[in-house]
């Protein structure tokens, strides 16, 4: 045989060979069942057996999967996504990353060749909507192994991102009770200790944050990181896999009413589209489910909602079974299955997908049009805001970091400037001037509707049936005075200033001084507490040097600092230069106005040993917003304690005592209610959040009191079918109301008379008459969102933050919560001004 031939004859058998080792290894990849051992849904897996398995079917598959690392949890657990796709695709993968996002203006360049739809489905954000995690398994195998080519189609024309558990930390606290209470055989029934999950529960995160409601606000870890990597892809489609009360069928899109008003004709008729492929799926089994209700699409911080002002088809799907466990019998006497839970899950999946691909061109082409149209035509009357910088540097800082993770764009004027303008603070049209350092953000951007819904002044609300908060307006979260413009305005790119403060090598200052207006002095003075050394404030405004500075201004003199020796000066100036603020350095302690740094009006800031009440009588939600605050985001030391320590007077060990809003009306008795107040007298500081001022309310010892309920002996014939609205016109699901503030009281320092709160409930509390009214809601001060009409009239000269003055010690009652979720960032402030004995 002549060599030659021989040569191609063992080539052919190569390849054969090879072709077979190929062929087999992807027919023996094993579903998660054969992986396991145990059939799917006859468990809950831990997060680390799952990304056990998702490393094992994306080796077994490496020409088609991709898994993209983007952070870990609070506890150490691996974030990723996989990328599945055919394996033209996943070859090409970041240049189709790269091409998308230059078809939409967010990556210089031009597209440079077709681009196939991506979509990003999305799971386990609640802990304990824990069917998520099973299914998101079950899809990848199906995905990958493509029996028959049943899924090329899908796989040729987009790029699927699986996010198969969002929430790690929550998810394993589920699965791990979860799996120390169940039997060999599963309990179905309702009153099973295994359908009991004790607080907190394993919905939210460590820090026990719903991370669905946390997408535009980025307070989380989890979130940043999954938003720089979402941010880098810009999806077509993002699907959010829940579970919803355990009795409830499946939900899928189209969603229900109220649709935020920028949502757009297309986005709308694709609800529609997809709920087809859906109805399919569930008629085609029996399944039962239901759409258009209670699911809205309003509030911009879900994982539905966000996505879809991101020019995405955002989707949530909930399937029936919080808290289900492997096995629950229905109120209608069926019994639902995890396998059951996951199958649902999965059918929807391939739904989504499904109509991603089927109409691919199409939903590129709108994507590209809808960026298009935002950077060249923006919605709505205004075309820029300006947010003004003067004497708000720091506060302009947190908001334009903000912006930056969001990849909203912004900049300066550049110049003098007279506009009219919508006046956030005067709610008119008014005209002003625009100083060259101000803020300006422009509509045209590719991400203009994004921007115009942050920053709405009111939020245009089709339907007050909604499912959150109906306000959250931009300017007023941060404190900044802002308008909105009609007119179209450009803006040169901003430049922050870096603090070039230096130390005296010359002569030693007498003192320091920093102004106390932002969250960033707040984190500021915690830093300086924490390391010892001894700070100063102010209770009246003063001028030195020829300067003005507020009441509340931090002093650090030089007195009562002496042992720090030559680190004095190298502690304050390295810590202002970590947070970027300016050092003002005086050679005297005689001010020119208001009093002298040894004045009794001048008095130590104490650093207080600081106790929060968790448990199960606290709201985790709650709780997870006032522990968020001093761990991680001012990063101060404080104890969490339970209930049980206020019982046996083990809380008179600190200084401060923090009730998060709770139901504290079964630890707080007569007994503990006088220890407390005994223990107020004696130095100690009380504040008490929202609700869980009505275990003190009428109490002995606390002059908080409840308005006397007007009586309505009145008895109309009411209609049932209304019965959800009736209910509204007594309530607030979130609005933003002007508070009158008494800004000469210290825990007002640092606001203006108005300060933007975001009403959350509707106070029944009688205005303080021996103590201080600090905030108070007036009369109809209703700036925006949504409030019933009964609760108008009863927010009426209605106490929101208030102070009683009890012998050596301080009760702060604050009936409105200013960390709401953490992103509320002008209310951080005010909890800082309580905290620290302003």
């Amino acid at each position: 045989m002549p060599i030659a031939l021989q040569n191609y004859k063992s080539k052919i058998g190569l390849f054969f060979c090879f072709l077979f080792i190929f062929t087999q290894s992807i027919a023996q990849t094993k579903s998660p069942t054969e992986y396991f051992g145990y059939e799917l849904g006859s468990t809950f897996h831990r997060h680390h057996q799952m990304v056990e398995y998702v490393n094992y079917i994306v080796g077994q598959n490496g020409s088609k999967a991709k898994i993209i690392e983007y952070g870990k949890t609070t506890e150490n657990r691996k974030l990723f996504v996989v990328a599945i796709s055919s394996s033209e695709n996943l070859n090409q993968l970041e240049n189709i990353r790269q091409n998308n996002l230059k078809s939409i203006g967010l990556l210089e360049g031009l597209p440079s060749q077709k681009q196939p739809a991506i979509a990003w489905l999305s799971y386990n954000v609640h802990g304990n909507e824990a069917v998520s995690m099973e299914a998101s398994m079950e899809v990848m195998y199906r995905l990958l192994k493509n029996n028959g080519g049943e899924y090329d189609s899908i796989l040729s024309n987009s790029v699927i991102i699986i996010d198969p558990c969002i929430n790690p930390d929550g998810r394993d606290r589920y699965a791990n009770w979860y799996n120390q209470k169940v039997g060999v055989t599963p309990e179905a029934n309702p009153l099973s200790v295994e359908h009991a999950e004790p607080w907190p529960g394993g919905r939210t995160n460590h820090y026990l944050f719903d991370l669905n409601r946390d997408w535009a606000w980025l307070v989380q870890d989890e979130s940043k990181q999954r938003m720089a990597l979402y941010n880098s892809w810009m999806p077509h489609l993002h699907a959010d896999f829940h579970e919803q009360g355990v009795n409830s069928p499946y939900y899928f899109a189209p969603a229900a009413k109220p649709y935020h008003e920028d949502i757009t004709a297309w986005q709308r008729e694709f609800q529609q589209k997809v709920g087809q492929y859906n109805k399919k799926e569930f008629d085609k089994n029996g399944w039962l489910y239901f759409s258009n209700e209670r699911f809205d699409l309003l509030y911009p911080s879900y994982g539905d909602t966000y996505p879809t002002l991101n020019g995405a088809f955002g989707m949530t799907y909930e399937q029936g079974g919080i808290r289900g466990g492997l096995a629950y019998e229905l109120l209608n006497g069926d019994t639902l299955t995890l396998k059951q839970r996951i199958s649902h899950h999965v059918a929807t999946s391939f739904a989504a997908i499904t109509a991603l691909a089927d109409n691919a061109d199409k939903n590129v082409t709108e994507f590209i049009k809808y960026f298009e149209k935002s950077k060249n035509n923006p919605d709505g009357i205004y075309q820029t805001y300006v947010i003004k910088t003067k004497d708000s540097e720091t506060k302009i800082e947190e908001f334009a970091n903000h912006m930056d993770k969001l990849g909203i764009q912004y900049g300066m004027a550049g110049k003098n400037l007279l506009a009219t303008g919508y006046s956030y603070q005067e709610y008119k049209q008014k005209g002003f001037s625009i100083e060259p350092n101000d803020l300006i953000l422009s509509m045209n951007q590719p991400k203009s509707k994004l921007l115009k819904v942050l920053m709405e002044p009111k939020s245009a609300v089709e339907d007050s049936l909604t499912y959150d908060i109906t306000a959250w307006a931009m300017p007023y979260a941060y404190g900044l005075k802002a308008f909105a413009l009609k007119e179209k305005l450009t803006a040169k790119k901003y430049e922050f200033s870096k603090n070039t403060s230096q130390i005296n090598t010359e002569k030693k200052p007498y003192a320091y001084l920093f102004r106390w207006n932002s969250f960033t002095d707040a984190r500021f003075l915690a830093s300086l507490l924490k390391q010892k050394i001894k700070v100063r404030h102010s209770e009246a405004a003063f001028e030195i040097d020829g300067k003005s500075f507020e009441k509340g201004t931090l002093i650090i003199t030089r007195t009562s600092n002496e042992s720090f020796g030559v680190n004095f000066e190298r502690i304050i100036f390295e810590t202002a230069n970590s947070f970027n603020l300016p050092v003002h350095q005086v050679f005297t302690g005689m001010v020119s106005k208001g009093f002298d740094f040894g004045s009794e009006n001048v008095s130590v800031i104490k650093s207080p040993k600081i106790a929060i009440v968790g448990g199960e009588n606290s709201d985790s939600n709650a709780f997870g917003e006032v522990w968020h605050f001093f761990d991680k985001q001012i990063q101060y030391p404080a104890t969490v304690i339970n209930s049980e320590v206020i019982s046996n007077n083990s809380f008179t060990k600190f200084d401060v005592l923090i009730f998060p809003r709770g139901n504290f009306n079964r630890i707080i008795n007569e007994y503990s209610a006088r220890n407390i107040s005994e223990w107020v007298k004696t130095g100690g500081k009380l504040i008490l959040m929202e609700n869980s001022n009505s275990a003190f309310a009428d109490r002995a010892g606390f002059e908080i009191k409840r308005k006397e309920a007007k009586k309505d002996t009145s008895a109309t014939q009411k209609n049932y079918e209304n019965r959800e609205r009736e209910e509204l016109s007594e309530d607030t699901p979130g609005s933003i109301y002007a508070v009158t503030m008494d800004n000469t009281h210290p825990l007002a320092f640092g606001y203006d008379k108005t300060y933007y709160s975001l009403v959350l409930q509707v106070s029944d509390y009688q205005l303080l008459k021996s103590g201080w009214n600090v905030g108070i809601i007036k009369g109809n001060d209703l700036v925006a969102g949504f409030v019933g009409k009964k609760a108008q009239e009863k927010l009426k000269n209605s106490l929101i933050f208030g102070v009683e003055e009890s012998r050596n010690g301080q009760i702060v009652y604050m009936i409105n919560n200013p960390l709401f979720r953490g992103f509320w960032q002008n209310g951080k402030l005010l909890f800082a001004n309580a905290v620290f004995g302003f």
